[in-house]
């Protein structure tokens, strides 16, 4: 960590160039002798990734960023509020700290917040943001999490985990037991330390394996933003061994979205052909697997057992988007053409044995427009194309 990044004319720099191409930026060389060019390109390639994820870091003066490559892992600042509400009592420990962001949000609804950072540069940087944004019930340590709850003879309300999900050849993993550290093998270890732990896993694990591999699950939230799942969050009790909650939510721009959930509960679908409307449901829903629940609970028909398509003739509220259909047509290439004749649309497919490439080549269908079309199976097997507008 170089401080002298931190010297006003070095930040004011620094700002003044948040517009500018990097590469032409490097080739004039650093004006300051204390700091490389390289540096003060880091500093404005990682504050460039803040301002819509991180606003308050990216607003807030004298902030020392880490390279991006930490600031594309950490959590978001609407992600890292929505978890920190999860949480309530005196004291919490993050042993897999990171660039703090989730602690910053954390000592918002807990008294005393302990982060702990194996890498010792980013926990200075984080030791000095926490300074700089006047946040006094954090307390920092460079160090392995694990071992630092061994050596601490202190009880925690709460043990917060954020694995890495890469292993040591670099290569994405899917088991939790294969994420460092390695939660289902320190369990017995978290629960000596805590009553409670909330453990934040990457989206692209199933939910059922890492219920089985972990024990005392009591909730699970599936977090979206923009329909775009970011985490996936599992809070365990101590001998708890009741049925587990899903709870799901989609951030928007203009409202949540959220459907919840028992997981493997016995939820019966009804099945329709198209009526009047058409539901697609966000990401979190489809993540979590609510098909069937999801039917069953706004009494709205599935167009068929694999299309995850809904329907009704009375439009109703819905965790995610609402169409309403124009046409019902069969697979025609010359209907198509006839009925879009802007040749533009926007294409979804649904249990269909095409891709959306494939059928832009075979129709000439271009991207855009207004219409909304859904190559889909319908109840009875059939190849269908919904024509939508959506709602």
């Amino acid at each position: 960590m170089n401080t002298s990044l931190l010297h006003t004319a070095v930040q004011n720099f620094i700002n003044i160039n948040l517009k500018t191409d990097i590469t032409k930026l490097i080739l004039k060389g650093s004006p300051f002798e204390q700091v490389s060019i390289q540096e003060i390109a880091s500093q404005i390639e990682a504050k460039k990734k803040c301002e819509k994820k991180l606003p308050t870091w990216f607003q807030t003066k004298n902030i020392y960023f880490p390279n991006k490559l930490n600031i594309e892992q950490t959590s978001s600042e609407i992600t890292a509020n929505y978890k920190s509400k999860l949480v309530t009592g005196n004291s919490l420990i993050d042993i897999t700290g990171g660039f703090g962001v989730d602690a910053f949000y954390f000592s918002k609804h807990i008294k005393n917040v302990t982060h702990c950072e194996l890498n010792t540069n980013l926990q200075q940087i984080v030791a000095h943001n926490i300074k700089a944004l006047q946040i006094e019930n954090i307390k920092t340590f460079a160090g392995d999490g694990l071992e630092f709850l061994k050596n601490e003879s202190q009880i925690y309300n709460w043990i917060y985990v954020d694995p890495s999900r890469r292993s040591d050849t670099k290569e994405r993993v899917f088991l939790l037991k294969d994420c460092l550290p390695n939660v289902p093998e320190n369990l017995d270890l978290l629960f000596e330390k805590s009553d409670a732990i909330l453990l934040k896993i990457s989206p692209i694990l199933d939910i059922s394996s890492a219920i089985q591999e972990l024990k005392f699950v009591k909730k699970i939230h599936i977090v979206a933003v923009n329909n775009d799942v970011k985490e996936l969050l599992f809070i365990l009790k101590k001998d708890f061994l009741g049925k587990i909650e899903i709870e799901t939510i989609n951030f928007k721009t203009s409202t949540n979205q959220n459907f919840n959930f028992i997981f493997q509960s016995e939820a019966v679908a009804t099945y329709a052909e198209p009526k009047k409307y058409i539901y697609e449901p966000n990401a979190a829903i489809l993540k979590a697997g609510a098909f069937n629940q999801i039917s069953q609970q706004l009494k709205i028909d599935k167009l068929h057992q694999h299309s995850h398509l809904y329907t009704s003739n009375n439009l109703i509220q819905f965790p995610g988007r609402r169409f309403k259909i124009k046409h019902c047509i069969s697979y025609d290439k010359k209907l198509l053409k006839k009925l879009i004749p802007s040749k533009k649309a926007n294409i979804t497919t649904r249990n269909f044995p095409e891709t959306v490439n494939q059928i832009r080549k075979k129709t000439g269908l271009k991207e855009g427009g207004n219409l909304y079309l859904f190559f889909t199976t319908n109840s009875k097997n059939n190849h269908v194309v919904l024509i939508c507008e959506k709602v």
